[in-house]
């Protein structure tokens, strides 16, 4: 915008000092040629009043040597043949003598002496005056005053000069004004984009001033645009405390049923399964509390998280809650590739809420005594796990992603695939859907992505086996 506006000017003002400056430029230029002769026809009729009282040749060396052209050798006068001696042939155009130094030739002397007119003659060097005066009845003496090239354009290099300093003076001056309103302008635009950043990024404090210094100078759009940006800012910041609301209140509501099955847990009496039981309760319930107090804490006034993790780590710790609840289902399972550290740039909490995610999907859409399996690929750019189950598969994995609808059925909100594709997408992954080449049933393939450049999977994963995959 500030480029674009410096350009406009300088366009415009160019056109309209180019639109002064050449006229005025060729008109100085015919005012000093002008100047020039009007200059020599002064020299020329300065000899007027000596020749009309005489024509002696010393009077009139004397009258030329006085002159400013004669005394340059730019002056010449041909005088008529004397009266005495009418009949004899003249030294000069006129007839007569030469006084000074002629550069005319003779043919335009005698044109200007018998027509009785003055004109100019181009002569090398530049032009000739031929003033014809008349001294006595029948005899006209004929001046000659040389005007050089230089003297045509005497004052007319320093005229452009000057014309040219008026002319960039003024484009810079178009260009410092142009500036100014354009850096005004840019501010403005700038403030505001710094302003929608900042939103993006989390900030939802940021506001763009419309009033006061700092909007000082703003375009009247700019300061409409501005306005519609903090009131949109309001209005998500009013739809996330809603939000936020509406989450902790769904919550809340847990919290009675959760006591009733704490209560019924601790009831359950000794043993695996019972402890496991009253774990899952626990942990529930500990969820919740969280759920809860995220929702009603203002994101400026959530703690920092410390980002990464390691996945391997996190999934060995929910393949091994969840093979609890297989054993008591008699449901196979096994765990490869999560015997190394691998690191990747997510929240624990978010990985293991994703894994709980598939491997629940496995218990609620397949049958008791189904096998699944876990697999941990490391690449050298992205973490691979693959939850594979011996069901009936997917009948529409393009449904099964989309939010809301999933597999269906009893206790399934068809959220779950979806969170997770949304977890794998914030580190530049994806989530994708198939059957599995060794168990024949629903394969799910989560992809977390950890740096830039690809690689190939490490080689050498040993399984860990549960259940029937021992016998």
């Amino acid at each position: 915008m500030r480029w674009a506006l410096i350009k406009a000017a300088v366009a415009g003002t160019t056109m309209v000092a180019l639109a002064f400056l050449i006229p005025l430029g060729l008109m100085v230029q015919q005012t000093a040629r002008d100047r020039a002769f009007t200059a020599a026809e002064r020299q020329a009729a300065a000899l007027g009043p000596a020749l009309a009282i005489t024509t002696d040749q010393d009077a009139v060396n004397r009258a030329l040597a006085s002159t400013d052209a004669g005394a340059q050798n730019r002056m010449a006068v041909h005088l008529p043949v004397p009266a005495a001696s009418a009949t004899e042939p003249g030294a000069g155009g006129a007839g007569g003598p030469t006084i000074g130094v002629a550069r005319a030739a003779a043919a335009d002397v005698a044109t200007a002496s018998g027509q009785g007119r003055s004109f100019t003659v181009e002569v090398p060097g530049g032009y000739t005056l031929l003033q014809p005066v008349a001294v006595d009845t029948g005899r006209t003496a004929v001046v000659e005053v040389f005007v050089a090239d230089g003297d045509l354009t005497r004052g007319v290099s320093t005229a452009w000069l000057v014309l040219s300093a008026v002319a960039l003076a003024l484009v810079a001056i178009s260009v410092l004004v142009a500036d100014r309103m354009g850096t005004r302008i840019v501010a403005s635009a700038r403030r505001l984009a710094a302003a929608a950043r900042s939103l993006g990024a989390g900030d939802l404090a940021v506001r763009v001033p419309v009033d006061g210094r700092a909007a000082a100078g703003s375009p009247e759009e700019l300061r409409e645009a501005a306005h519609a940006f903090n009131t949109m800012a309001d209005r998500v910041v009013q739809l996330l405390a809603a939000e936020r609301e509406l989450a902790a209140d769904l919550s809340h509501r847990l919290r009675t049923p959760l006591t009733v099955l704490r209560l019924n847990a601790e009831s359950l009496g000794e043993g695996d399964a019972a402890d496991a039981t009253r774990h899952a309760v626990s942990q529930l319930e500990r969820e919740v509390d969280q759920i809860i107090r995220s929702a009603r804490r203002a994101p400026e006034d959530a703690p920092a998280v410390a980002v990464g993790c390691d996945a391997a780590e996190v999934i060995r710790e929910r393949v091994g809650f969840w093979s609890a609840l297989a054993e008591d289902e008699g449901r196979p399972w096994q765990l490869a590739g999560a015997e190394r550290a691998t690191p990747v740039p997510v929240q624990r909490g978010d990985l293991a809420a994703a894994v709980d995610a598939l491997l629940g999907n496995v218990f609620r859409h397949t049958a008791v005594g189904t096998a699944f399996s876990v697999d941990v690929l490391a690449t050298g750019s992205s973490v691979i796990v693959l939850v594979g189950d011996a069901g009936p598969g997917f009948s529409d994995p393009a449904v099964a992603l989309k939010r809301g609808e999933g597999h269906g059925g009893e206790g399934s909100t068809g959220l779950g695939l979806d969170i997770v594709r949304k977890f794998a997408e914030a580190t530049g992954g994806d989530l994708g859907l198939g059957r599995s080449a060794v168990l024949g049933g629903a394969e799910i393939r989560l992809r977390l992505r950890t740096r830039p450049d690809g690689g190939a999977p490490r080689a050498g994963r040993r399984r860990n086996r549960g259940a029937l995959f021992r016998r």
